[in-house]
C-alpha cells in the first residue's frame, strides 16, 4: 500500500490501484500527475505507467516508461523504484533480445536491492532466462536459485514474515524455470 507525501502523489497511487481493472483511467491520472511537473517520486510514477501499458498489452510503451524510470533513478539515486527489476523481468519473460545486453549489468548493479524472496526470485529468473541461450550451466544455476527463493515461506523479517514472498502471479515464470532446470539435467 502506498501513502502520499504530496497531494499530487495521490494521482500516481490511484493509478497504481486502477491499473488492472481500469487501465485507461489509470493512464489519464498519470498524465495529470506528469503535467504537474517534476516530483520526488517520478521514477515510481514511470513504473506505474509501465505497468499500465503492460496491462494494455503495449510492450514498447512499457519499455519506454521503464527506461524513463531508470533515467530518473540515475538522476536521483537516493529515490529508487523497482524499475531495474521490472524492466529486467519484462525483457527476460518476453524475450526482447534487443535489450538482452543491458540487463545483466543492470541486475548486477542492483543485486543488493533484492532483499525479499520475490526480488531474489526475479533477479535469478531474469538471469536464467537471458543466459539460457548463451550459458546453459549458468542458466541452470540461476534457475535453481530462483526456484529456491520461490519455495521460501518466510521473508526473514521478524514482524512481517509473509511480505515479499513469491506469489501465484509468478507461477508461469516459475514453471518456465522448472522446465529449464529439468532440461539441463
Amino acid at each position: 500500500m502506498y501513502r502520499a507525501r504530496e497531494k499530487s502523489q495521490y494521482l500516481s497511487i490511484q493509478a497504481y490501484h486502477l491499473t488492472a481493472k481500469h487501465p485507461t483511467v489509470a493512464l489519464a491520472l498519470l498524465e495529470k500527475y506528469f503535467a504537474l511537473g517534476r516530483k520526488v517520486d517520478l521514477a515510481q510514477a514511470y513504473v506505474h505507467q509501465a505497468n499500465v501499458y503492460l496491462a494494455c498489452g503495449q510492450i514498447e510503451n512499457a519499455l519506454h516508461s521503464f527506461k524513463a524510470a531508470l533515467a530518473r533513478e540515475r538522476e536521483f539515486p537516493n529515490v529508487r523504484a523497482s524499475a531495474w527489476l521490472e524492466f529486467a523481468m519484462l525483457v527476460a519473460t518476453h524475450e526482447i533480445r534487443t535489450h538482452f545486453a543491458e540487463v545483466p549489468d543492470l541486475l548486477l548493479q542492483n543485486k543488493s536491492q533484492a532483499r525479499f524472496p520475490v526480488d531474489r526470485f526475479q533477479w535469478h529468473a531474469a538471469c536464467a532466462l537471458i543466459t539460457m541461450t548463451l550459458d546453459h550451466k549458468a542458466a541452470r544455476e540461476h534457475s535453481l536459485r530462483a526456484l529456491e527463493a520461490a519455495q521460501m515461506d518466510h521473508s526473514g523479517f521478524r514482524y512481517h514474515p509473509k511480505i515479499g514472498l513469491v506469489g501465484p502471479k509468478l507461477a508461469p515464470v516459475r514453471q518456465r524455470l522448472l522446465e529449464l532446470w529439468k532440461l539441463q539435467t
